[in-house]
């Protein structure tokens, strides 16, 4: 059964928070808590400055998941986890690989940039929408894309950011979503087509209402 607990880590991404309101109530803890997750992630490798520290914390964490079903989790993301008896922990150690491939030195080869992509964004979105009831496939593509998106306006990097948003726009726009990525894939979608010399400005007028559009439409 899933600890509906106000408790419970929420992510910190005020996207991500917003598109949680469009998942069904029963599902929000789980997601909310693979979001947590995903955001701690990616926490460990931005505060990483030497390579070695970050892949032995990154692997401190795929052993977590790995032995969740038997052993007593220590931290809150993990407990939310373990109360989300519809995710299967081991589904998501694909997550670990694709940060560590954040890890490699600048400006990132597109290769790690492929890996980064099908590993995190593709098992994210993947995950997220057996827990939503839509289809894997669709939503593994859709990852993809919000993932190398989501890299190219926080990297500091800007050869590896173009890099990102040249790989992100190979992948096509899906037609129709659960209504929780559907909000993230758009606003990836409008990111990519305005390109990076305009600025990601969350909670804006019209940020925020294409975000409802497609928490509306699934699209």
């Amino acid at each position: 059964m899933m600890n509906a607990d106000i408790s419970a880590p929420q992510p910190a991404d005020p996207e991500r928070a917003l598109a949680l309101a469009y998942a069904p109530s029963s599902r929000r803890p789980a997601l909310a808590a693979l979001w947590a997750l995903d955001e701690q992630l990616g926490a460990i490798v931005a505060r990483t400055e030497n390579p070695a520290v970050g892949q032995m914390r990154l692997t401190w964490w795929h052993d977590a998941l790995q032995s969740l079903g038997t052993a007593a989790p220590v931290d809150p993301v993990l407990v939310a986890l373990a109360d989300a008896s519809a995710i299967e922990p081991t589904s998501l150690l694909p997550l670990i690989d694709g940060w560590e491939a954040l890890l490699d030195p600048l400006p990132l080869p597109e290769d790690s940039l492929a890996t980064y992509a099908a590993a995190r964004g593709g098992t994210l979105f993947g995950v997220a929408a057996k827990l939503l009831g839509g289809a894997p496939d669709a939503a593994e593509r859709a990852g993809r894309l919000w993932a190398l998106v989501d890299l190219a306006f926080r990297i500091s990097d800007r050869t590896t950011a173009e890099r990102a948003l040249a790989l992100a726009s190979a992948y096509a726009m899906p037609e129709r979503l659960p209504k929780a990525l559907a909000v993230l894939t758009a606003l990836a979608g409008r990111d990519l087509r305005r390109g990076l010399d305009l600025p990601r400005r969350q909670g804006s007028p019209r940020r925020v209402a294409r975000a409802m559009l497609a928490g509306l439409t699934g699209r």
